[in-house]
């Protein structure tokens, strides 16, 4: 990939369209990095408009499907309740999200538009238990997982989870909603025997049993609300997979987010906590990038930096219609191993991060990156190939 503009990608005009939240701060800044290039504003095309059966795009446009994320009337429509803090909802979020994405993909390719986000893709990154097969049958390192695949046992409640649970190496387990975002329902769960369990989450459960993301991670102590919050996710459908320890950096556990844009990593932050859970909104915090390129060259064999690093551009290749993608990647106590936690479709909101050495997105955020990416002739060859899929 070359950040240097070609004649290939979108020129100045009205080539580009972003389907999002027009206020929404991922679209901002987008199109902060449009104006950057040089390129003219990207013409926005509201998720509203897109739900309401709305939308229209132009032949030619390269088209980018933002997150519909943080937008009341948006999240109304797609999951049926006015309280976003709200955890339960998600299945019927990806049922009408999914659906929402495919007709998309239908509408801007008999206009004739390229689109950048593969819609059965989508389908795939935002089912934990489909993502973590496709992976693992593509040989990328993943955790562990009894709930991998639609072939999969399901998972009613917590005396199926309780059950997985017992199985080899699973003692320590992440239990997530499947179809989840930002370590919305998750929970980091450990057993030792009959009746003890403890877990540590965000989720709250009031007094009607009622579930809600917090900005507060806290510590369960016993089964009895263990199993109350993950009976009350289970509707919606549930993800388990063994719980790997972590690499450590300045004494607390850390792991990293690597985007990937037309194949190729370009981008990377640590994430360090003293919980499980690494997510910035939680309380973790940005570590020494540097620090860990040098632990994992100095933990050799597998952990090298350029190991890390393909690992990533291996996941993400296994979504070859999307443009770019977040890939959650854990480093194993000493740096010596790496595995893949997820795969994000919209993962890459890290403002003012740029690019690694070598990457040739160097002096580039993720989206100037991505534009870089286009411009270096990779929209038209993607568009065909897309436009082909979407028409099957």
């Amino acid at each position: 990939m070359s950040p240097s503009p070609s004649s290939d990608g979108p020129r100045p005009g009205q080539d580009l369209a972003v389907v999002g939240n027009p206020a929404n701060r991922r679209v901002r800044l987008f199109q902060d990095a449009v104006e950057a290039a040089g390129l003219s504003p990207a013409r926005e095309v509201a998720w509203l408009d897109v739900l309401g059966g709305r939308a229209e795009f132009r032949p030619g446009e390269v088209v980018r499907i933002e997150s519909p994320g943080e937008d009341a009337a948006v999240e109304r429509l797609l999951r049926g309740a006015d309280d976003p803090t709200r955890v339960e909802g998600t299945a019927l979020w990806y049922a009408r999200f999914t659906s929402a994405v495919r007709e998309l993909g239908r509408a801007a390719s008999a206009a004739g538009a390229d689109l950048l986000d593969d819609p059965d893709e989508l389908a795939v990154l935002f089912d934990k238990r489909l993502c973590h097969e496709v992976l693992d049958l593509a040989s990328v390192p993943v955790p562990p997982s009894p709930t991998s695949g639609p072939g999969a046992p399901p998972v009613y409640g917590w005396d199926d989870v309780r059950a997985l649970m017992g199985g080899p190496g699973m003692r320590r387990a992440f239990v997530k909603i499947a179809h989840g975002s930002s370590a919305s329902g998750v929970l980091a769960v450990e057993t030792a025997g009959p009746g003890r369990v403890r877990a540590t989450t965000s989720v709250e459960r009031d007094a009607a049993g009622r579930l809600f993301n917090s900005l507060r991670v806290r510590r369960l102590t016993t089964e009895h609300e263990v199993a109350a919050i993950v009976d009350a996710l289970a509707p919606d459908g549930l993800h388990v997979e063994r719980w790997l320890p972590k690499a450590t950096q300045n004494g607390k556990a850390a792991d990293l987010r690597v985007v990937v844009v037309a194949g190729r990593a370009t981008h990377a932050v640590v994430r360090t906590s003293s919980s499980p859970m690494t997510n910035l909104h939680l309380g973790g915090a940005r570590g020494d990038l540097e620090a860990v390129r040098a632990a994992a060259e100095a933990a050799g064999g597998g952990g090298s930096w350029a190991a890390a690093l393909d690992i990533c551009e291996r996941a993400a290749a296994c979504f070859p219609g999307t443009h770019c993608v977040g890939v959650d990647l854990l480093p194993s106590t000493g740096w010596r191993r790496f595995a893949v936690g997820e795969v994000n479709a919209f993962g890459d909101l890290l403002p003012g991060l740029t690019g690694l050495p070598g990457s040739g997105a160097e002096g580039l955020d993720t989206y100037g990156a991505q534009l870089a990416a286009l411009r270096a002739g990779g929209a038209e060859a993607r568009g065909a190939a897309l436009r082909r899929e979407v028409s099957r």
